[in-house]
């Protein structure tokens, strides 16, 4: 089985549709690059930064491992977020193609 690999605005579009009903409204006025906990304030805690992940991991099948990754610098942004998946997504692919 061959992955695609989405376009990089095409999962950011997916990871704002994936975070919207957690973060609610307020995520559709914080741009790509904007730090959430600034950008949202008590609404961004170490509580919802988790489930995020959750609800990252669960949408685009990928596992987010907190030892190996910079969790508090990928979940900072929906843009890092979404190069993540991405990165992840690149990688699934590659390993599929070679085996």
């Amino acid at each position: 089985m061959t992955t695609t690999v989405p376009a990089l605005d095409d999962l950011t579009t997916q990871v704002r549709a994936t975070l919207g009903p957690l973060l609610g409204d307020a995520l559709t006025a914080v741009a790509d690059d904007d730090d959430l906990a600034r950008a949202l304030g008590d609404r961004y805690d170490s509580l919802t930064a988790l489930e995020c992940v959750s609800r990252i991991e669960a949408a685009f099948d990928v596992e987010v491992d907190f030892v190996a990754h910079d969790v508090r610098y990928v979940f900072a942004t929906v843009g890092r977020i979404a190069s993540f998946v991405r990165d992840l997504i690149e990688d699934r692919t590659a390993l599929e193609a070679s085996s």
